[in-house]
């Protein structure tokens, strides 16, 4: 008798293993790493590695025509595939974009769309070579697949983090998911009276904007480098802090201690969250589509960064595999748990 196994019983992580262990990367030695981290790695026998991730948007799942302007959507779009190649420690190159839409869309809303998409290639510097275009029956769908490359010897990965390292994380968190909450409460808003006007004020532009057209950290890669450091792993936030920092430890092997009173939240964030009656530290932790870059560094790498206005060290690396940790300023350790961005 077959049995079934609902898709939602499983999640993400655990789909993608079990749909790829049979696929042995065995066929070209070319392939040095495959599915599991945030982009494949090639070598193509020159002193850089190659590298190549691909990610989809669709409506209704990753975005929402109703509060999305098609130009930031364009934007985001790249950006999000960008992110992945900065998580590598690596510099994208070239794009290439399949869209899949209906006739409800006119030529000129495509175009604006592609505006966004040519503002994120000038703004990362890479080329958008090619892609398909098709119908969708089922509203707008876009997947774009990025390259780039990174120096042999600074690539980095997942799973090489190691006990006592120093955990950072770039920029703020939290802001990209209460910026979501602010516009589906308006969209609900809107809904119930379409006479309404949204009621959200400059003061929040800020997490609108993390929300609706998030920047891929490349830049600081570029400052990674300029300081000498190669960070021992690292990922880009997509999926919530809890959830990333489980995807280093987990692959690497080790438990981690970070400090709530550590993690970056901007006063904007604080102040939406208010507004909300939801918890900045829990927008943080699980909230998402920050795209940060979440890394770790050895104890003696510290001192070149500690000052650094954009990075954050937030806790350190255990030998404790079970053990991943958050701390109060009470001196009170809870188990942190992945609540993060859930695809089924």
């Amino acid at each position: 008798m077959n049995t079934r196994t609902e898709l939602g019983s499983v999640g993400e992580i655990a789909l993608i293993q079990r749909l790829s262990r049979d696929f042995a990367q065995t066929s070209h030695t070319e392939t040095v790493r495959g599915i599991g981290d945030d982009a494949a790695v090639i070598d193509t026998g020159g002193p850089d590695y190659w590298l190549i991730s691909t990610d989809m948007l669709l409506e209704g799942v990753h975005f929402d025509l109703a509060y999305s302007p098609l130009k930031h959507l364009g934007f985001k779009a790249v950006a999000v595939n960008v992110s992945d190649i900065a998580a590598m420690n690596g510099t994208p190159l070239q794009i290439t974009v399949s869209i899949a839409l209906s006739n409800r869309f006119s030529v000129e809303a495509v175009e604006e769309l592609y505006a966004g998409i040519k503002a994120a290639c000038e703004a990362y510097r890479v080329d958008l070579i090619g892609g398909d275009t098709t119908s969708s029956r089922s509203g707008l769908v876009i997947s774009v697949t990025v390259t780039g490359k990174v120096a042999k010897d600074k690539i980095t990965y997942r799973n090489t983090a190691k006990p006592n390292d120093v955990v950072c994380v770039t920029g703020d968190l939290g802001a990209a998911f209460l910026g979501l909450q602010l516009l589906e409460r308006e969209k609900q808003v809107f809904l119930s009276d379409p006479n309404m006007q949204p009621e959200i004020g400059e003061d929040k532009s800020y997490v609108l904007e993390r929300q609706l057209r998030p920047s891929a950290r490349t830049d600081i890669v570029y400052e990674l480098q300029d300081l000498g450091i190669v960070p021992t792993a690292m990922i880009d936030v997509s999926d919530g802090l809890a959830s990333e920092l489980m995807h280093i430890c987990t692959q690497s092997g080790t438990g981690a201690v970070i400090f709530d009173e550590n993690i970056p939240i901007d006063d904007v964030s604080y102040l939406v969250a208010t507004e909300l009656n939801l918890s900045p530290l829990t927008a943080a932790l699980n909230g998402g589509e920050d795209y940060e870059l979440l890394f770790t560094i050895r104890p003696h790498e510290f001192e070149k960064l500690k000052n650094h206005a954009r990075i954050t060290p937030i806790g350190y690396l255990t030998d404790k595999p079970d053990d991943i940790l958050l701390g109060t300023k009470a001196g009170q350790y809870t188990p942190i748990k992945a609540q993060g961005w859930k695809h089924f």
